[in-house]
C-alpha cells in the first residue's frame, strides 16, 4: 500500500496547532479543508514499505520538516477562518 507520510505528520501536527486558535471553526469540514491546503503546499513523502516508513518517519525529528508543516497549517487555518465552506446553521 502506498502511503503519503506527509499526511500522516500532517494529522499528528494538526490537532496542537488548532490548540492555539479558540476562534475559529473546528468542524470536520473545515479541519478537512486546512489540511487539503496545507497538504497541496508540502512536499509528499510516499512509502510503500515498512523500511520506508521508519525512514520518513525520521522527518518527525527534522527541525525544518516540522517548521514547515506547522507552518503550512497557520497558513490554512487564516485561509479557511477568512472564508469557511461548511454550511453555517
Amino acid at each position: 500500500m502506498v502511503n503519503n507520510y506527509t499526511e500522516i505528520a500532517i494529522d499528528n501536527i494538526l490537532p496542537d496547532v488548532l490548540k492555539k486558535y479558540n476562534n475559529i471553526c473546528k468542524c470536520q469540514k473545515c479541519i478537512d479543508d486546512i489540511k487539503a491546503i496545507a497538504l497541496n503546499n508540502l512536499k509528499p513523502i510516499y512509502t510503500v514499505t515498512e523500511k520506508g516508513s521508519i525512514y520518513a518517519r525520521l522527518n518527525e525529528f527534522n527541525t525544518q520538516f516540522v517548521t514547515d508543516a506547522i507552518t503550512e497549517l497557520v497558513r490554512a487555518i487564516e485561509i479557511v477562518s477568512e472564508s469557511p465552506h461548511h454550511n453555517l446553521k
